[in-house]
């Protein structure tokens, strides 16, 4: 089974900010017509004639190309913030609104489904770091997700994402933890999916250099999983690499992984980040050059 392969666009950022720049370069240099569109491109707290603007064109553009847009992810920008785990209830309720508006932005630029991180509970003052969040923000987080199903399926949605990391002060960071989410949200309008990370799941310190790995993830959840998000890392941090650096993860291996679980449909994106002061031409290469191995992997 051919593995849909696509690109996420966070190696976009601060670079190829629009669809004028970024949808011909993701279909005539890197050879794909699926995209993952970041929010680091677009802010939903702008205002709403500006996002309406902004969404008309990067519907209509990546139409004419033929690039399929298929789902948001929050960004790195948004994840810096505690979102819906913050210690202040107001925040939280700012970050809940700053979904719906991401909600909203997306049905507007023809984009069904959004997804991301979900939030982080504060460090303690002594440095432990606990196994669990607090049973109240679990319930509080569980009430929040429910109250955002309504809110997508009014915008006509088709899925939610929550993506694992590898923190404890986020939630879920363990396959048990992900299913008691996932059987807790279930009677949601739009369904919660997850959306499994090859950086994350493989995090050796937390998870111990035999247990990080991604088999667990595919088997405990199955069906749950929507998406994988892949990157090149050495299972130590979560590097987000691209495929011209030497790291443990062999794109073989994990189209076989995948495929082997019975998750040979699920769309796979390629996640790589680059520092701000990288040269523009150099980034475009790596990615290329990335694309070109995993192509025939996935196929």
């Amino acid at each position: 089974m051919t593995i849909p392969l696509g690109v996420k666009l966070s190696f976009c950022v601060k670079r190829w900010v629009t669809p004028d720049l970024w949808v011909p370069l993701v279909r005539e240099q890197l050879g794909l017509g699926l995209v993952q569109f970041s929010y680091d491109l677009v802010d939903p707290a702008w205002p709403d004639d500006l996002l309406a603007e902004l969404a008309d064109n990067i519907r209509t553009t990546a139409t004419q190309h033929g690039v399929t847009i298929h789902s948001a992810f929050i960004g790195l920008a948004h994840y810096t913030y505690s979102q819906l785990l913050h210690p202040d209830p107001r925040v939280r309720d700012v970050a809940e609104a700053w979904l719906a508006r991401a909600y909203r932005f997306a049905r507007l630029a023809g984009i069904a489904r959004v997804g991301g991180p979900l939030g982080a509970v504060p460090a303690r003052v002594d440095g432990v770091e606990a196994d669990e969040i607090g049973d109240a923000d679990y319930r509080d987080l569980i009430a929040r997700m429910l109250r955002l199903g309504d809110v997508a399926g009014a915008e006509g949605l088709c899925e939610l994402y929550v993506e694992p990391t590898q923190l404890r002060r986020e939630f879920p960071w363990t396959v048990a933890q992900a299913s008691r989410m996932a059987a807790d949200v279930a009677a949601s309008a739009v369904p919660w999916k997850f959306c499994l990370d090859w950086g994350h799941g493989t995090f050796a310190p937390l998870y111990g250099p035999y247990r990080g790995r991604m088999e667990p993830w595919f088997a405990g959840l199955g069906p749950a999983v929507g998406l994988v998000h892949i990157q090149e890392t050495d299972f130590q941090y979560d590097r987000h690499w691209d495929f011209t650096e030497a790291g443990a993860v062999d794109p073989a291996a994990a189209a076989a992984a995948q495929r082997a679980a019975g998750l040979g449909d699920r769309p796979v994106f390629l996640e790589v980040f680059y520092p701000f002061e990288s040269d523009d031409a150099s980034v475009l290469d790596a990615v290329r050059r990335s694309v070109a191995i995993l192509r025939p992997a996935f196929a």
